[in-house]
């Protein structure tokens, strides 16, 4: 029972925020990256069988100037970093990223010099998708959730307070481990951390070790 039961049909009432948000989830255009075997899968999400197309992302842009979201699928190397970030620049705004796969999210099991360990080293990135490498159908639904966070996306002023909520919201958040959480609340953020086990050890005596 609002404003909206006053009005004769086919009148619309929404805010600009909301209509440009549902302009910009519905014409992502993505720049694919695809670097190891996670470009693979990437391709059979854009094939006939899930078809990127219900989401008007069927487009996959030749030219960073025309796209807005960079999927990067596979590991990134050091030589081919500062690439991947020269691309990034040339995207329009506003631009998105999603890090498809645990070697382009962490470096996976290329723990070495030659392979960034993390693209967000590189370039913000929005959405981490797990997986060695993920299914198709887990890349449709980190699409849906960035469309989702497109869409509620808020303009100017709005969007410098959100962003400011969200930077604090984290700030408060307390760590996952006991023993890093805060001693007390009333003296502040003073972080307490269990010896390890190594150091457990060497303080132990040792009951086998006899003495003369």
């Amino acid at each position: 029972m609002g404003i909206e039961e006053k009005l004769p049909a086919g009148v619309m009432l929404t805010t600009v925020e909301k209509v440009v948000g549902y302009a910009r989830k519905s014409s992502v255009w993505p720049a694919t990256f695809g670097l190891a075997c996670c470009a693979i899968e990437l391709m059979a999400t854009g094939g006939p069988r899930h078809d990127l197309g219900r989401f008007g992302m069927e487009r996959a842009s030749n030219t960073p100037r025309q796209a807005d979201l960079m999927i990067v699928a596979g590991r990134v190397s050091q030589k081919m970093a500062p690439v991947l970030r020269q691309i990034y620049d040339q995207m329009s705004n506003p631009k998105w990223v999603i890090s498809m796969g645990v070697c382009a999210s962490s470096g996976g099991m290329f723990n070495n010099y030659a392979i960034v360990q993390g693209v967000d080293h590189v370039v913000p990135v929005d959405i981490y998708l797990p997986g060695c490498p993920p299914r198709p159908e887990m890349l449709m639904d980190a699409i849906v959730k960035l469309h989702d966070r497109i869409q509620n996306m808020k303009l100017g002023v709005n969007r410098e307070a959100q962003v400011t909520e969200l930077e604090q919201a984290r700030l408060r958040r307390l760590p996952l481990i006991e023993s890093l959480r805060p001693v007390s609340e009333d003296s502040g953020p003073v972080w307490q951390q269990e010896p390890s086990h190594e150091a457990v050890q060497q303080s132990e005596p040792n009951p086998q070790r006899r003495h003369p």
